[in-house]
């Protein structure tokens, strides 16, 4: 039995890891001499699988003898095949690259903070706010508007854009009922049993799961069972069954507009479906379900505990402050 051993952190050793996997060009479809096999882009991210130099399968693969001459050379010797692609590391490329970035990915301490109903309307909304209204979601709005990543959109709901007309309050965004579902940065697009897709609600007005109220729970139901019925129907070549699926959000989430992540049960728990990470949809649907209340009451109602990293800004600008006793700096 073989398994993967953590990195090493030895600075050469690491120093050495890009020129390990720089030689040849860069493959979309896994073939030639090429080390690095392109997933995906959008504005920020570029994500790939590579093979390291020192990968097995990085040895090439001699050509049958008696091979038809387009596999021989101009001076009639035998070519090399291609070496077959298989992908040792998977690579993030973050560009542009910001403080916020770097924070996030790096190694720290974790701290397990609660939030308060009351916190979060005088901290953590605002905090949320500053963040779009700088531009941080603008890359999940060209996903929407079908400007940028439509290659990789496996489901959207039809017709885009379609608004209800029950009576219900609310602006025309709000009214929106669509979303649509691609695959995760996380995901290599190929081993079922790590499956990691990203649903992203096509209205604007929710930003996390501190939005959702009782009234949302019949949409958050047809959602949830739309995006199992979907995912399904695409995966159906790997018998892909819907008790095979789970479904969850992020609190806190990287980005504040409503997403859902759906994975495999086989995918390998780490910290992004820990406890204090991942809240379960059908928890969420419950929970709003069995408040008490009219149908404006929701998920904001509620003291929330959750892990944060100590270099990240809601420990350092919310609730270290808090626990020193000192008035939070948020917009």
């Amino acid at each position: 039995m073989l398994e993967r051993a953590p990195w090493p952190d030895d600075e050469a050793y690491l120093a050495g890891v890009p020129a390990s996997l720089a030689p040849g060009a860069e493959g979309s479809d896994g073939g030639g001499g090429g080390r690095l096999r392109n997933l995906g882009a959008n504005d920020v991210y570029r994500w790939y699988m590579g093979r390291m130099s020192s990968s097995p399968s990085s040895t090439a693969v001699t050509a049958t003898p008696g091979a038809k001459d387009d596999k021989e050379n101009s001076s009639g010797a035998e070519a090399e095949a291609p070496p077959p692609f298989h992908p040792d590391v998977k690579v993030n490329l973050i560009y542009p690259c910001t403080p916020s970035h770097v924070k996030k990915y790096s190694r720290q301490p974790a701290r397990l903070v609660r939030e308060t109903p009351e916190a979060y309307a005088a901290y953590v909304r605002p905090y949320a706010a500053a963040l779009r209204a700088g531009g941080r979601l603008n890359w999940v709005f060209n996903i929407l508007d079908g400007r940028t990543e439509q290659e990789d959109v496996i489901y959207r709901t039809e017709p885009w854009g379609q608004l209800r007309h029950d009576g219900t309050d609310g602006d025309d965004d709000a009214k929106k009922q669509g979303f649509l579902l691609l695959p995760d940065l996380n995901w290599d697009r190929k081993t079922v049993e790590a499956l990691h897709l990203l649903a992203l609600v096509e209205r604007r007005d929710l930003w996390s799961l501190r939005d959702l109220r009782k009234r949302h729970v019949p949409w958050l139901r047809a959602m949830r069972d739309r995006l199992v019925d979907a995912t399904v129907q695409t995966y159906r070549q790997h018998s892909l069954e819907p008790d095979q699926l789970k479904l969850y959000v992020h609190y806190q989430p990287t980005y504040y507009h409503l997403h859902v992540h759906i994975v495999h049960v086989a995918l390998e728990a780490g910290a992004t479906q820990a406890a204090g990470k991942a809240v379960g949809l059908e928890s969420i649907i419950e929970t709003l379900e069995a408040m008490g209340g009219d149908a404006d009451e929701g998920m904001d109602r509620l003291t929330m505990a959750y892990t944060v990293g100590e270099a990240s800004d809601l420990w350092t600008k919310i609730f270290e402050p808090l626990k020193r006793g000192e008035k939070p700096s948020v917009p």
